[in-house]
């Protein structure tokens, strides 16, 4: 029978990219609580050092390492460290990731680069440098890699964002299978209207944004809110815990059902509509 300890993360080692603000930080601190060690990856250093901070405040182990996802060199490195100072590892959280909104065509090399690099990348490398280190701990373990919502669906003016989403969840499922023998589970998380610190401000030059809360946003998500960090991070620690240990190679959407309703909306009737006319 399951038991509630089944959640705990207790004195597991967990690396999170990005893990400085936002989802990334939700997940480290969610980690934290249950019990986990975390080893934080962010290029901004006070974002890091406080979230670092606010781990070891709820009694876990912190340590920061101040990286640019996409110096593959430095995130090499920073898992080198996370060995050193703890010497095992048992969860990745791939959540590094950015995007800024323009058409395709508008799109110049340094920027699709930047995408490719920021997104992809930085995921490749350091799922690459954990391997090893989780498999020395003849333990298992587990590797989140947070996509998105546009990874299951068109994205227009989001293009190579959605297609660098999309490839997550491919290479979630194939890792998923090279690696299951060695007891590592792979999965990935998908939120959508995700109200975090860089989705508060339109994105790029484009219309078509709304803020979170207004009332057109709140009738696209069918549990009629906007998601929260914490949302992610239930996610993240329920499949980095051992009431997962039987869930390799899936995409859980954290989306409030969005996708489920696919080009389905609430008018202001309250009624479903394919399209919106107010």
């Amino acid at each position: 029978m399951i038991d509630p300890s089944q959640l705990m993360l207790t004195d597991k080692v967990a690396f999170v990219t990005g893990g400085g603000g936002g989802i990334g930080k939700g997940i480290a601190l969610g980690f934290a609580r249950f019990g986990a060690d975390v080893v934080l990856v962010d290029k901004d250093a006070t974002a890091g050092r406080e979230t670092a901070e606010e781990i070891q405040d709820l009694g876990r182990q912190a340590l920061f390492v101040e990286t640019d996802v996409m110096d593959k060199a430095r995130l090499r490195a920073a898992v080198a460290d996370a060995e050193r100072r703890f010497g095992r590892l048992d969860v990745l959280v791939n959540n590094a990731g950015g995007v800024r909104r323009m058409r395709f065509e508008e799109m110049d090399d340094r920027s699709l680069q930047r995408h490719l690099d920021l997104n992809l990348v930085s995921m490749f490398t350091a799922t690459a440098a954990a391997i090893p280190l989780m498999r020395r701990g003849k333990s298992g373990g587990s590797i989140i890699n947070i996509t998105s919502a546009e990874g299951l669906r068109a994205g227009p003016n989001l293009a190579v964002y959605s297609a660098c989403k999309a490839a997550m969840i491919n290479f979630t499922q194939s890792m998923a299978l090279e690696l299951g023998p060695d007891g590592i589970r792979v999965n990935a998380i998908a939120p959508d209207q995700c109200a975090t610190p860089g989705s508060l401000t339109p994105i790029g030059r484009l219309p078509g944004w709304l803020p979170h809360g207004h009332p057109a946003r709140l009738r696209y998500v069918p549990l009629g809110r906007s998601g929260t960090v914490d949302d992610c991070a239930g996610a993240a620690v329920f499949l980095a815990s051992d009431l997962g240990a039987y869930i390799t190679g899936v995409t859980l959407p954290v989306d409030g059902g969005t996708i489920a309703a696919g080009g389905w909306k609430r008018n202001s009737s309250d009624d479903w509509t394919l399209y919106l006319t107010e």
